[in-house]
């Protein structure tokens, strides 16, 4: 059974810096990709970044420039650090993983969720 867990979500003043980790854990799988997704109150969940094994990355743009993805392959683990935070930054933040060798395809996997709220 794989599971993600989270951490490092909280509050924080606007301007402020934030770092989530959130590591992959269990047997038979192979990383293809992780990222972190958000979801404010009252929006859809959308995509923060993400990063594939080979360091590829993609952010949203209304985080270019203040949000860094990073990995540890060795780890299964992705973080996200957060600087220059804004109120509309405030929301659930999920980690989510790409993960082959558990299914006939690459499955997505999802992690519990993490609070982050952002004071002005």
């Amino acid at each position: 059974q794989v599971q993600l867990v989270e951490s490092g979500g909280g509050l924080v003043q606007a301007g402020g810096s934030l770092r989530l980790s959130c590591a992959a854990s269990g047997s038979g799988f192979t990383v293809v990709a992780m990222g972190w997704y958000r979801q404010a109150p009252g929006k859809q969940r959308e995509l923060v970044a993400s990063i594939t094994t080979s360091d590829i990355t993609d952010y949203a743009d209304s985080v270019k420039g203040r949000f860094t993805i990073s990995r540890d392959n060795a780890k299964n683990t992705v973080y996200l650090q957060m600087n220059s935070l804004k109120p509309e930054d405030t929301a659930v933040y999920y980690c989510n993983a790409d993960l082959g060798g558990l299914r006939p395809y690459i499955a997505q996997y999802w992690g519990q969720g993490t609070l982050v709220t952002v004071s002005s």
